[in-house]
């Protein structure tokens, strides 16, 4: 039986085996492989031979197909465990797999024309909404850190501070630097929140050179707090404080 078969383009040799099956309305699982073998032969000897790297899959699928069907001429074969051994197995298996992804590519391909279909409108809030900025309540800011918390990495940062100092070098003559602008360190902090959206406020201390940019810097993120410039949060007792920088 043969029947006459419309030339398509196929993704390769399992698409074009697939369609055959699903033509010839033939379950998967016991494919007629000698009728399937010619429909698929005579698609092949109607292909365009230009491309050698897209034919040569198709003729490597054609000679499968011809080994297994000479095999099922042949008695049948039995594996160690004395069961018989289909030869279409593994092209079945294969079969499924193929099958099994390109649903889920058509599948696929259906959720992206569908979310094509989706449009949002753009964001159009009023000017006096932006500008607004919500009152805050310095004292319910600060109610979860004490000023003890605060003395207490303080102090831990100017511990490190003097840890850091080279007991040899430190004898040697010293460069004395500029004194530390709080107005700079102050628009220093702010942009570094900025930037950061969230960072720590004992790494921060700690990365000061010394301790009067430590004692400088303590001082700026205090006016930026009581300013509303950042905020500043705390988990637990002893944790870290996290500082994050204003919203909007």
């Amino acid at each position: 039986m043969s029947i006459a078969i419309k030339l398509e383009a196929f993704e390769g040799p399992l698409d074009l085996l697939l369609h055959l099956i699903e033509k010839n309305k033939v379950n998967i699982y016991d494919i007629p492989i000698a009728e399937i073998t010619e429909q698929y032969l005579i698609y092949v000897n109607q292909m365009d031979r230009q491309d050698l790297n897209i034919v040569s899959e198709f003729l490597v699928m054609a000679a499968t197909l011809i080994d297994i069907k000479s095999r099922m001429l042949l008695p049948k074969e039995v594996n160690q465990e004395g069961e018989e051994v289909d030869p279409r197995q593994e092209l079945v298996e294969r079969l499924l797999e193929y099958k099994k992804f390109k649903y889920i590519a058509e599948e696929l391909k259906d959720r992206q024309i569908d979310a094509e279909k989706f449009l949002f409108r753009a964001e159009q809030i009023p000017k006096e909404v932006l500008k607004y900025e919500q009152p805050v309540d310095i004292e319910k800011l600060l109610s979860d850190i004490t000023l003890k918390q605060l003395n207490a990495i303080f102090q831990s940062v100017m511990k490190r501070q003097n840890e850091k100092i080279d007991p040899v070098r430190s004898k040697f003559g010293k460069i004395e630097k500029d004194e530390v602008s709080l107005t700079e360190k102050i628009s220093y902090v702010e942009q570094f929140a900025n930037s950061c959206k969230r960072f720590s406020f004992r790494a921060l201390l700690d990365s000061q050179s010394s301790k009067m940019e430590v004692i400088v810097t303590f001082l700026a993120i205090l006016e930026l707090i009581k300013t509303s410039k950042i905020r500043v949060e705390q988990d637990k007792i002893f944790d870290d404080i996290q500082i994050y920088a204003k919203e909007g």
